[in-house]
C-alpha cells in the first residue's frame, strides 16, 4: 500500500523536474534567438552543434550565452535562499529582496562603486572576485540587523522578522539614493538600472565567479532538506528529536544569505522571484524539502531567464531590466498572500 502511494508522487515530482528542465531549453534556444540582432532558430541549433557563422558564433558564444547561464544560475540562487527564510522563519512571505538582504548587499555594492570611482575599476578583472564579496558583506551586514533587532523574549516570530525586514529594506534604500545622489550621472543611470535588476556580467569570466556559490550551497542545502521539514513542526518538536534548532538555524541563514549576496553581485536588486518560485515548487510537489528545494531551484532559472528574454523583446531595441518584469509578476501575488496570511 505505501510502495502504490509513493510511486506516483514520486513519478509526479520527476515528470515536473523534466518537464522544467525541457522548458528551460526552448526558453534558452528562444533567448539565443532574441535580441537586436535576431537569428533564426535553424542557424541557432547549427551554430550549438559546430557549424554556424563566425558572426553567429560570436554573438552566441561570448554575449548570449553567458547572459542566460547567468540568468538561470542567478534564479537558482535567489529561488533557494527564498526557500530557506521561509523554511527558517516559517514565515510564507519571507523572501531575500522583501527581508532587506537583497538592499544591504546592494548598498554595499554602492559604496564599492562609488569611492573606487565608477566603472572603470569595476569593469577590471578583480572586480570578478570583490563585487561577489562586497556584496555578501552587505547581506550579512543585513541579515544581522533583522536577527538582531527582531530577538525578542527569546526568540524570532515570523510577523517580527518580516516586519523588521520590511523596515532594514527602507533603511538601506534611504542609504543608496544618498550615495547615488552624489554620483556622475552616468554612474547614477548605470546603478539605477543594476539595482532595479539586470543580468549586466555578459562575459564567461562573471558565470565563473558566480558559479561555485551555486553548485556548492545548493546541494548542501538539499542535504539538510530534513532538517527544514522538522523545522516546520515547530520548535519544541525539533529539539525534541534532537535537532540544534538555533545552530541550525544560524548556519541555514548564513547559506540563505551567502547565495542572496551572490547573486545580487551580478543581478543587482531582484525582488520576488525567491517568494514566487518556492510557493509554486510547494503547490506542486508538497511542503517535503527534499522536493521543493531543487523544484524551486530549476523554476527560479525558468522563471528569471524567461523574464529576461521578455525584458529583451518588450521593448526591443531597448531592454527592460529583467528585476522590473519580475516584480510586475511577483507584486500581486505578494499582495494576496499579505492579505490571506497577516
Amino acid at each position: 500500500m505505501i510502495e502504490k502511494n509513493f510511486t506516483p508522487k514520486k513519478n509526479m515530482f520527476r515528470g515536473l523536474m523534466i518537464t522544467s528542465l525541457i522548458l528551460t531549453v526552448l526558453v534558452i534556444i528562444l533567448s539565443i534567438n532574441a535580441g537586436q540582432i535576431k537569428i533564426p532558430i535553424h542557424d541557432v541549433l547549427s551554430t550549438l552543434i559546430g557549424n554556424g557563422t563566425p558572426q553567429n558564433e560570436l554573438t552566441i558564444f561570448q554575449f548570449r550565452l553567458p547572459r542566460i547561464i547567468m540568468a538561470i544560475l542567478v534564479g537558482m540562487g535567489i529561488a533557494v535562499s527564498g526557500a530557506i527564510l521561509q523554511g527558517i522563519s516559517q514565515n510564507p512571505l519571507a523572501d531575500p529582496g522583501i527581508l532587506g538582504i537583497n538592499s544591504g548587499a546592494g548598498f554595499a555594492v554602492v559604496l564599492y562603486m562609488f569611492f573606487f570611482q565608477g566603472t572603470s575599476f569595476i569593469n577590471g578583472w578583480t572586480s570578478v572576485f570583490i563585487m561577489p564579496l562586497t556584496a555578501l558583506v552587505g547581506a550579512f551586514l543585513a541579515a544581522f540587523l533583522i536577527y538582531f533587532i527582531s530577538w525578542k523574549n527569546g526568540q524570532v516570530t515570523s510577523v517580527r522578522l518580516l516586519l523588521v525586514g520590511i523596515g532594514v529594506n527602507a533603511a538601506f534604500g534611504a542609504g543608496l539614493i544618498i550615495f547615488q545622489m552624489k554620483m556622475e550621472p552616468v554612474d547614477f543611470m548605470k546603478t539605477i538600472v543594476w539595482l532595479s535588476g539586470t543580468i549586466w556580467g555578459t562575459n564567461w569570466t562573471f558565470v565563473l565567479a558566480l558559479l561555485p556559490w551555486v553548485i556548492l550551497l545548493i546541494p548542501f542545502t538539499i542535504y539538510k532538506s530534513r532538517v527544514l521539514d522538522v523545522m516546520r513542526l515547530g520548535d519544541l518538536i525539533a529539539i525534541g528529536v534532537g535537532v540544534q534548532l538555533e545552530k541550525e538555524r544560524r548556519l541555514l541563514l548564513v547559506i540563505s544569505v551567502a547565495l542572496a549576496g551572490a547573486c545580487v553581485s551580478v543581478g543587482g536588486g531582484i525582488t520576488f522571484l525567491g517568494l514566487i518560485a518556492p510557493h509554486i515548487a510547494r503547490r506542486l510537489v508538497g511542503a517535503t524539502h527534499a522536493k521543493v528545494l531543487p523544484l524551486s531551484a530549476v523554476l527560479g532559472g525558468l522563471l528569471l531567464l524567461s523574464a529576461d528574454t521578455l525584458g529583451r523583446v518588450i521593448m526591443a531595441p531597448m531592454e527592460l531590466p529583467v528585476g522590473i518584469v519580475v516584480s510586475i509578476l511577483g507584486a500581486p501575488y505578494f499582495i494576496y498572500l499579505l492579505m490571506r496570511k497577516v
